[in-house]
């Protein structure tokens, strides 16, 4: 028993530092550039299926994304798209797409 605590104790220190060291960041254009295949290399999609990036706003995307990542949003594409994003990337990636001119825009409202 004494053998074990102490093997565990010795891991413990590597297993810590595994978890928090950081992995190689990438530049949100790298993170884009993979969006772009069905999102348009501006944020503004060709394929009527898939909707425009560009000009939504960062609080949605975020949201968006965590949700496919967690599972809670059901679509394969963007899940297996969303697991490979850490909470910093996405927030850079909804950001990215937040600043770009789009065709969205909010309709005035008529009585």
């Amino acid at each position: 028993m004494r053998i074990a605590l102490t093997a565990a104790a010795l891991l413990l220190p590597a297993a810590a530092l595994a978890d928090t060291a950081e992995a190689p960041s990438r530049s949100v254009e790298e993170i884009a550039a993979t969006c772009a295949a069905c999102h348009g290399g501006d944020g503004v999609s060709q394929i009527p299926t898939y909707p425009t990036l560009a000009g939504q706003h960062a609080s949605y995307l975020a949201h968006a994304l965590r949700e496919y990542r967690s599972g809670k949003r059901k679509n394969a594409i963007m899940a297996a798209q969303a697991t490979n994003l850490s909470d910093d990337e996405i927030a850079e990636l909804a950001a990215y797409y937040a600043q770009m001119s789009g065709p969205l825009y909010v309709p005035e409202y008529q009585d």
